[in-house]
């Protein structure tokens, strides 16, 4: 399981922004290898309205680290590992 820190800008208008704002997102990519994570990020982020995407910080969180626990107060981290991944916009309140 990879978790990206990503700022991404809209190409359109949509609740809450307008096109060409900045937003920061986290991304959940359930995916074995971080070069694919990150294009899979990339591909997702775009299928939503987004464009300009940069990946600030990156982290692996390895199988053996994803136990029960984690995973149920975690539902971001639940979800991806579901679907195989989540994209949550940051809010920084």
């Amino acid at each position: 399981m990879f978790i990206f820190s990503v700022t991404a800008k809209s190409k359109k208008e949509q609740p809450g922004f307008k096109a060409g704002d900045s937003i920061p997102f986290i991304v959940y990519i359930d995916f074995k290898d971080m070069f694919g994570a990150e294009k899979l990020c990339q591909i997702f982020l775009f299928k939503e309205g987004f464009h300009d995407i940069h990946i600030e910080k990156r982290k692996l969180i390895p199988n053996d680290k994803l136990d029960s626990k984690l995973i149920e107060n975690d539902k971001a981290l639940a979800e991806a590992l579901e679907t195989g991944y989540m994209i949550q916009m940051f809010d920084a309140h």
